[in-house]
């Protein structure tokens, strides 16, 4: 289960790859859990997120759609923006801020299978908080030689990925708010390339790797239908490849 990955290193990656506007600042290039990073969902879902009251009494206002409205048809813009969060997500019954950064490095991934039922996850998956987290690389221990290799995990063309996601927002009683995400994963027992990694004996996972076209699809799928979408991204599309670690755990050649 990775706890490291890798953002886009260039700001027109994020207009060519996923149609958004790329941050002022592309951040940090190598991310681990409760560091700052972006998630992707519709200009709708953003302005909620921002200003919850005032979106849901503008969604209050809205006339209902026809009854002969399809639906599965998205109600909400399709222009896609990029939201500034930390990784690991924070629910929003937790206590208090201190609590939050506890839980947070333990909330980085969310098992496909049992997002709808467990409890950090289950409210996020239900109301439908999903989001696309752009990465090139995601990274995996390499176990096999009885020694953690970090191994960096990519497309074999290059082109970065979108991972399916999960968001929340927090607020506490003082008015600090945590908008954080995390990665939904699949299990990768039987992957042709990840089932190499990680613990021995252990169950293998992946991220859920989105496929192009099926983005705004994802975002604007009705609960019941979004486990359709947590596949495994065939094998022979990622190449996997050791990296050396220098002492401040920033793999070597991959500074950028």
């Amino acid at each position: 289960m990775s706890t490291h990955y890798e953002t886009l290193p260039h700001a027109d990656t994020y207009r060519e790859a996923f149609a958004v506007e790329p941050p002022q600042a592309l951040g940090e290039r190598h991310l681990w859990p409760r560091k700052p990073g972006f998630f992707i969902v519709h200009a709708a879902t953003a302005a909620a997120i921002a200003q919850p009251v005032a979106a849901k009494a503008a969604a209050d206002a809205e006339p209902s759609p026809p009854a002969d409205t399809p639906t599965d048809a998205p109600t909400a813009s399709t222009e896609r923006v990029l939201v500034p969060a930390q990784w690991g997500l924070v629910p929003h019954w937790v206590k208090s801020a201190s609590d939050a950064k506890l839980r947070a490095p333990k909330l980085v991934n969310a098992k496909s299978d049992t997002a709808s039922t467990g409890t950090p996850f289950r409210d996020a998956w239900l109301n439908g908080q999903r989001c696309i987290v752009p990465m090139v690389a995601f990274y995996e221990d390499d176990l096999r030689s009885g020694k953690a290799v970090p191994t960096r995990v990519a497309r074999v063309d290059g082109k970065p990925m979108g991972v399916a996601g999960l968001w929340a927002r927090w607020q506490g009683a003082d008015g600090e708010v945590i908008i954080s995400y995390c990665l939904l994963t699949v299990n990768a027992n039987n992957h042709a390339l990840l089932h190499r990694y990680g613990q021995p004996g252990s169950e293998k996972s992946m991220p859920a790797i989105l496929n192009e076209g099926a983005y705004d699809a994802w975002l604007t799928a009705r609960p019941e239908k979004a486990k359709e979408f947590m596949r495994q991204y065939a094998a022979q599309w990622l190449t996997a490849n050791p990296v050396e670690k220098k002492a401040d755990k920033v793999p070597k050649g991959l500074l950028g």
